[in-house]
């Protein structure tokens, strides 16, 4: 296969892989027309790549499109999955909005922009003052209750395959278990529940690459959301591992010996509101 990559940190693990920067690609063309897959391009270059030079690209279209930023993955959650998603809140930031999202949601609440990662933009707001102010610099309110729990799991997907699942349990006194924020991680007693309902999600949304945070309410997994650049911190020797499952994924592609998308797995049980039993967190 003839590969080329945009962002070199992300193919360290493959070989025999040319780089070119993203701004750059109009010197290229002529490469870029013989590739017979292109990865991990900037947003901005998706469409020139799918739609004016009709390329394959990796990850997929729609894990470019729906790993954009967490209003358009919680509106397709809402038509395929609303019953493993919490309740979230998207609103301007108007004084409807700020009214709609405080009757809505209520106190204590996480806001989180919308285009943010590694637990930056996620902030615990305790009254509307908070609230105001945040609205004062996010042109989107995007809020979801702060849920009893003590950690979430990260499971991260390549191709069709989970590479690693582990709990990111969250600092003393925090409210954010991302690793990037002070999350342990802890690999025990993954529940297949979780891993199943990322396999399926990932199948119906076609999403080849992600990182899934999914918090257990129960029995039941609930998804937060999916990063289409994730870390690596949990995953052993993660450039060879990654690369491997890159170049297993797109050999299977090109020899026609998978289909375009993940296969479904059997769904969780749906989540109903859950009582305070359920809601406890995990010891």
């Amino acid at each position: 296969m003839r590969l080329i990559t945009f962002d070199v940190s992300r193919t360290l693990g493959m070989p025999n892989v040319r780089y070119i920067k993203p701004e750059r690609m109009f010197d290229h063309l002529d490469e870029i027309q013989a590739a017979d897959w292109l990865l991990f391009p900037s947003y901005w270059q998706v469409n020139v790549l799918l739609h004016a030079l009709h390329k394959r690209i990796f990850p997929s279209p729609a894990t470019y499109y729906l790993g954009h930023d967490k209003v358009e993955q919680t509106r397709a959650m809402r038509a395929a999955f609303p019953q493993h998603i919490p309740p979230t809140a998207i609103q301007a930031n108007t004084a409807y909005g700020i009214d709609a999202v405080e009757a809505e949601i209520g106190y204590p609440m996480i806001l989180k922009e919308i285009r943010s990662a590694r637990g930056n933009g996620v902030h615990l707001v305790e009254r509307r003052r908070e609230l105001e102010r945040f609205a004062a610099d996010n042109p989107v309110l995007y809020a979801q209750p702060r849920l009893p729990i003590d950690r979430d799991l990260r499971i991260v997907l390549v191709g069709d395959r989970i590479l690693a699942s582990y709990w990111r349990v969250t600092p003393l006194g925090g409210y954010r278990a991302n690793v990037a924020q002070g999350g342990r991680i802890d690999h025990e007693d993954i529940p297949e529940a979780a891993v199943a309902l990322v396999k399926r999600v990932a199948a119906a949304f076609q999403i080849d690459h992600g990182g899934f945070d999914v918090a257990m309410l129960g029995e039941t997994p609930i998804l937060f959301e999916f990063n289409r650049l994730f870390g690596t911190q949990g995953i052993a020797d993660a450039g060879r591992v990654t690369g491997a499952a890159m170049l297993d994924w797109l050999g299977r592609r090109e020899l026609g010996l998978t289909a375009p998308v993940p296969e479904a797995a059997e769904l969780p049980p749906a989540w109903e509101p859950p009582t305070e039993t359920a809601c406890e967190p995990r010891p």
